[in-house]
Order: structure tokens, then C-alpha cells, then sequence
């Protein structure tokens, strides 16, 4: 019974970023239908969808979104529901006649949630794109990587989830409570440039101070500065070092025996970033990941080792919160954030396409139209 346990979502099913927000909202207990496409084998196994745990948590139903029985289908389901998620490109909802005049029609109160990188117009709109290319134009994608060195894409945090996914989902909750209250629906365009931008918001204020330079890698946050920045070890492994603050700087100097060095007395001095930074490095160097980790662990250093996702699983600090959990046999990542009356919930494993269509069906009140929408092709 978590916060939403009493909002019902229909999610037309995509890929990466659409299928996450829809988890994020299930783990937090909406009731989330997925409307999976049809196969031209049903009875097919999907030895993959038991992996994909960006579905976790749902309804499975498959439908032919090109047919007239699969459309009014998916419209019976947004009469029933709060809101609806999609992630094709413009305009591909309005010609399958999904599209937020047709859902907003059949439900007036319907949360229409459209998630794209680009947006819903301008001049990239109906280009296609991933990721980093969202994040390239955002600028976010710029300021990323070593000085000198080319632009590092971070996996594809920042633009399908942190700047989309994330977005998408505090929108719809958004809407939904507004429409609670004026019992009329509208749309919520996410575009994953826009989110991604959002997120840089701090260093526009940085850059409006003057504090931030488009020089990546020479700023305090981007591995500009000694202080902040990861460190290979005597074992090849690494450590992550953050001591922004006077007080954590100093223990930074104390535990690494280097505050009887003049050179260090100047923090802040940029200058000086390189120098220090290399001498840091040869010091980090002499010891192993976990003899650092004995020094410098639960002290105010603002200290982590670099851990690999198997060794993140491991950690007795994640293990202490439950960072992660395992369901169905597959370990990732559990509901966040944590709820101290409502508690998140995993509500299940990932299905195959289609694995909940007679129960979806009854859901409606539709489940004496089961053999008919078979028959005519509408649901697999």
C-alpha cells in the first residue's frame, strides 16, 4: 500500500526512459497497466522479460494499437485510469487515434503524459535520437570529462532517466493531484533536453557568479580541484574523495599526512589544482582500495571506495539500508524513496507481453470480450 496505491496508470510500452517512470510509480504503488504490442506468435517464450526490471511491477496486456477493436480497447482502459504515459515520436499517438484529443475525450480528468527527447515541436522534433544526443544539445553534455579531453557520456543517466524518467513521473503525480481538485486533465510534455538542462541548474547559477567555466575539467565539481575527484590505488582500484568543506578538507590533509605541506594550505587556489592533484595521486597510490577504506572510512573525509555494481550489492552500508533486492531471482535496485507510513513495494516481477490480458480485461469488464478481441486480431 504505498503513497499511490489508489491511482491507476496506462502506460503505451517503449523503451529505456518510458518503462522507468512507469516503475518508479508502481514501486510506489499505482496500479500500472502496460500495453504491450502484439506478437505474431503469443504462445512465443520471452526469455529476456523476466531481466528487464525497468518492467517490474505491472499488467501486461498486449494489444494491436492498428486495429479499431485494439484502439477502443486502450481507450475503455483510459476511462479507467488517471493518467497515461507514452514515448513514441510526435504525432504517432494521433494517428493510431491515441492521441491526447481522443484520451481526453473518452476521460476529461486524464493525466496525457508524452515523453520525448526533443520535445513535442522545434526543429529536431521528429528526428530520431538517443541519449547522448539530448544531452549534447542540453549543454550537459559539455561540461562532462577531463580537461583536455573529449566529452564523457555518463551511461544514459542523465538524459533518459535523471532528465526524462525522473521528470515524467513528478509530472504526472503533479497532474493527477491538480486534477483531483479541478477535475480537468491536460498534458505533460517531458523533453529529455529540457530535463537535462533542469539538472544543470546549480551551474548556471555557478557560471552566473562567475565560479563555473565552459572549460570542463577545471572546475571544483568536474575534477578540476584535488579535493574532489577519484584516485587510483596500489591495487588498481580507486576512491572518490569530495572534501569541499574547510573542516573536511583538513582531515583530508591529516589522514593522507600531507597538512604539514605548504603547497595544500592553499585550497582554493586553481592554480595550484594540478600541482596538488598530482601529488594527491602519488600519495593514493602507496596503499590499497581497502587499506584506504580502513583510514578513511565513517570519517568526515566525504570518502567512498569506487565500487562495481556486484561489489555495491556487498557493501555493508548498502546492505544495512536494503539498497538492493533481489526478486525473482534477479538482484537490482529497490523502491525509492522510502515512505515511513505508506512503504514502496516491488510489486512483482516483469512479465511477458500480453501475460495479464484476461485479467486486464476483467479489470474493465471486458472479460466476456476475450474470445472476440482474439479472434479479430485486437489482443494477442
Amino acid at each position: 500500500m504505498g503513497p499511490l496505491h489508489d491511482v491507476t496508470i496506462v502506460e503505451l510500452a517503449g523503451i529505456g526512459p518510458g518503462p522507468f517512470a512507469a516503475g518508479l510509480l508502481s514501486d510506489m504503488g499505482a496500479t500500472v497497466i502496460r500495453v504491450d504490442r502484439t506478437t505474431d506468435n503469443p504462445n512465443s517464450p520471452h526469455p529476456a522479460a523476466a531481466f528487464d526490471t525497468l518492467n517490474r511491477g505491472r499488467k501486461s496486456i498486449a494489444v494491436n494499437l492498428k486495429t479499431p477493436e485494439g484502439r477502443d480497447l486502450v481507450l475503455e482502459l483510459v476511462r479507467n485510469a488517471e493518467a497515461l504515459l507514452e514515448g513514441f515520436r510526435p504525432g504517432v499517438t494521433e494517428r493510431l487515434g491515441l492521441g491526447p484529443d481522443d484520451c481526453l475525450a473518452a476521460n476529461p480528468a486524464l493525466v496525457y503524459a508524452r515523453m520525448t527527447g526533443w520535445g513535442q515541436d522545434g526543429p529536431y522534433a521528429a528526428s530520431a535520437g538517443h541519449d547522448i544526443n539530448y544531452i549534447a544539445l542540453s549543454g550537459a553534455l559539455h561540461a562532462l570529462g577531463r580537461a583536455g579531453e573529449a566529452p564523457v557520456p555518463p551511461i544514459n543517466l542523465v538524459g533518459d532517466f535523471g532528465g526524462g524518467a525522473m521528470f515524467c513521473a513528478f509530472g504526472i503525480v503533479c497532474g493527477i493531484l491538480e486534477a483531483r481538485g479541478s477535475g480537468k486533465g491536460q498534458v505533460v510534455d517531458v523533453a529529455m533536453v529540457e530535463g537535462a538542462a533542469s539538472l544543470m541548474n546549480m551551474m548556471w547559477g555557478f557560471k552566473a557568479m562567475g565560479i563555473w567555466s565552459d572549460e570542463r575539467g577545471t572546475n571544483m565539481l568536474d575534477t578540476g580541484a584535488h579535493f574532489y575527484d577519484v584516485y587510483q590505488c596500489a591495487d588498481g582500484e580507486y576512491v572518490s574523495i569530495g572534501s569541499i568543506e574547510p573542516q573536511f578538507y583538513a582531515q583530508l590533509m591529516e589522514i593522507t599526512e600531507l597538512v604539514s605541506d605548504p603547497q595544500f594550505a592553499h585550497q582554493m587556489d586553481r592554480e595550484r589544482w594540478p600541482e596538488l592533484k598530482a601529488r594527491l595521486a602519488e600519495v593514493f597510490a602507496q596503499k590499497t582500495r581497502a587499506e584506504w577504506c580502513d583510514l578513511m572510512e565513517q570519517t568526515d573525509v566525504c570518502f567512498a571506495p569506487v565500487l562495481s555494481m556486484e561489489e555495491a550489492t556487498r557493501h555493508p552500508h548498502n546492505i544495512a539500508r536494503g539498497v538492493f533486492t533481489e526478486v525473482g531471482g534477479v538482484t537490482q535496485p529497490s523502491p525509492m524513496p522510502r515512505f515511513t507510513r505508506t512503504p514502496g513495494a516491488i510489486q512483482g516481477p516483469p512479465v511477458a507481453p500480453g501475460a495479464d490480458t484476461a485479467e486486464v480485461l476483467a479489470l474493465i469488464g471486458w472479460e466476456d470480450r476475450l474470445s472476440e478481441l482474439r479472434a479479430c486480431g485486437a489482443i494477442g
